[in-house]
């Protein structure tokens, strides 16, 4: 049975306590007023010359006109006044506290709720390899429940007007008539309402969490049972929650990162949010096995074992790769101005970690795993899973930040500590549930072959 050390849980609460008072401090020293914005301009040399709007900056909820519509005549690029820009950057500097808070909150979830659909795949396939690490992938989705009702309260306060992270929730936007009316978010108000929008987090949620339920309720009964019967069960659960998983995790990723730019769609959204999802999964499934077998637990995990995890790494990072690139390259090409609008804001505004993060996610992980001796290597492994997991942190950071903060971005104290936070309060939640159990399954069908594998 693992114990959760000392040393562990101070870690854990350490990076917490670093967390909230880095984000604390950077919290109070942002723009409360419009004349607070005024100052910083001034002593940035800003001023009413950058209160244009191009064709592909932000545009909030306190300013309704979207400039990426401007080829349809209906908001197009105009000349702010210095109060309406005043207020707008405004706006801007109060989601960055948001903006942080819910990257860092969505990074941790989507790992948990991976980590469980690829649970989902070990039973469904009867993967002969991974039951000596099924324990690992339990005590990941130990999170996925706190994790996905810290999502869901953001969601709640934006509903609520407590934040304007999504800015097709303001109801001028659908008041036909309205200063601030919005064609394209009204037609899609049957969809992008409130109430719906909460309805549906809601339910998703609630399904993840009710198969987490399940399928540890089925193992734990597999470990005292005399016959297969439980593990029966969970191949049936499993193959029933992938397929609610996919249809889930797509409309997911549509409401909870793709709305925050709400005249902008990839078709591709869905799969791409799922490839960096179950790759930083599996990373962490990695980093734990290698942390708790260089502790002196799982000793029958051995180099295959890491083998493999490092090449559904490799695999998942070619994968991600494939479908920004897919994603990038058609609309890149095509240069419909509503739809390149998105990646124009990111290469101007966002170079270096629009960049950076493409060279994090793909080369690096290409350099360092393509061989397969190296994926025996276990501090090769860690690098890799280090500056994997970094990556996709800044590839939330690129699909939200733009949306919300617009120029206004900088990557600070409160970005770092919200960070710090999530992760102390991930570990100290994971390793808590490595608790709860032993790490190795004793009655799996599956266990011995795990324990052979080797190739």
């Amino acid at each position: 049975m693992y114990t959760l050390s000392k040393n562990l849980r101070l870690t854990a609460f350490i990076f917490m306590a670093v967390g909230a008072i880095l984000f604390t401090v950077d919290y109070f020293n942002l723009p409360k007023t419009t004349a607070d914005v005024e100052a910083l301009e001034a002593a940035h040399g800003g001023g009413h010359g950058e209160a244009t709007t191009g064709s592909h900056e932000l545009v909030t909820s306190h300013d309704a006109t979207n400039a990426h519509e401007s080829d349809h005549g209906e908001a197009g690029g105009h000349e702010m006044s210095q109060e309406e820009h005043l207020e707008h950057t405004l706006v801007q500097y109060q989601n960055k506290p948001w903006s942080a808070i819910y990257i860092a909150a969505f990074f941790f979830f989507m790992i948990a709720l991976a980590c469980l659909a690829f649970y989902a795949i070990q039973y469904a396939s009867q993967a002969g390899w991974s039951p000596l690490v099924l324990r690992v992938m339990e005590g990941i989705t130990g999170y996925l429940l706190l994790g996905s009702i810290i999502m869901f309260v953001l969601l709640a306060f934006s509903g609520f007007h407590i934040n304007h992270l999504f800015h097709w929730m303001d109801p001028e936007l659908v008041k036909v008539g309205g200063d601030h009316y919005d064609k394209l978010i009204a037609g899609k108000s049957g969809y992008l309402n409130v109430p719906f929008f909460l309805g549906r987090a809601a339910f998703f949620i609630l399904g993840w969490n009710i198969y987490r339920y399940f399928a540890l309720k089925f193992s734990k009964n597999q470990d005292e049972a005399t016959d297969n019967k439980w593990h029966k069960k969970s191949f049936k659960a499993a193959a029933g929650f992938l397929v609610f998983f996919i249809y889930t995790e797509s409309i997911m990723s549509w409401d909870w990162i793709m709305s925050l730019d709400p005249h902008w769609f990839s078709t591709l959204f869905g799969w791409y949010v799922f490839a960096g999802m179950m790759v930083c999964a599996i990373t962490t499934i990695a980093l734990v096995t290698i942390y708790l077998k260089s502790i002196g637990y799982l000793e029958k995990v051995n180099d295959s074992h890491i083998h493999d995890l490092a090449k559904f790494m490799f695999a998942f990072s070619i994968f991600w790769t494939y479908l920004w690139f897919s994603q990038f390259m058609l609309i890149w090409y095509s240069n419909i101005p509503e739809e390149v609008t998105y990646f124009i804001t990111r290469i101007e505004d966002y170079n270096l970690p629009f960049f950076a993060m493409v060279a994090m996610n793909f080369v690096f992980p290409l350099l360092l795993l393509m061989n397969s001796d190296y994926k025996r290597i276990n501090w090769f492994v860690v690098m890799a899973g280090i500056v994997i997991l970094l990556g996709h942190y800044v590839d939330i950071f690129n699909m939200v930040m733009p949306a919300t903060v617009g120029k206004s971005w900088s990557f600070g104290f409160v970005e770092i500590g919200a960070l710090l936070f999530f992760l102390g309060l991930f570990i100290f939640i994971v390793f808590t549930s490595l608790t709860k159990r032993p790490l190795e399954p004793k009655r799996n069908p599956l266990i011995e072959e795990s324990k052979h594998f080797h190739y």
